[in-house]
């Protein structure tokens, strides 16, 4: 199977929510995500961008001024994180719980057997999976 020219430098994730204090506190303080650049006022929006330092790729964060209303399509909608050290997967889980954002039941047993899954404060939902990855 041949591919075509592919040369993305850089792969980002934008979500808009109406609570981007709260969900910016869960992803950087909690989970401990960088925070790596910010904006205000941008056209109305308001903008939080988080990752992990030198790596490309990135969560975007935004509420409108008007409102930027974002609920969750399902509990299936994951956002996996492979981790291959069980204890920062515990430390990060646990760092969370105490916050408010204990584990939930994934709606795929498969997230459980090696996994721990938390919803974040729109109901979107992390995996804190200890496994190498594909």
């Amino acid at each position: 199977m041949k591919f075509p020219d592919f040369s993305a430098v850089q792969v980002r994730v934008a979500r808009p929510t109406d609570q981007l204090n709260e969900v910016v506190k869960f992803y950087e303080q909690g989970f401990g995500l960088k925070r790596l650049a910010e904006f205000s006022g941008h056209d109305g929006y308001d903008g939080v961008i988080l990752g992990i330092p030198d790596v490309q790729y990135h969560l975007e964060f935004t509420q409108h001024i008007e409102g930027s209303p974002c609920p969750a399509p399902t509990t299936d909608n994951l956002l996996v994180f492979y981790m291959p050290d069980g204890n920062k997967v515990d430390k990060i889980a646990d760092r969370l719980r105490r916050m408010g954002y204990g584990e939930v039941e994934p709606e795929n047993g498969y997230w459980k057997e090696k996994g721990k899954t938390i919803e974040d404060p729109d109901g979107w939902r992390i995996v804190l999976m200890n496994t190498e990855g594909i």
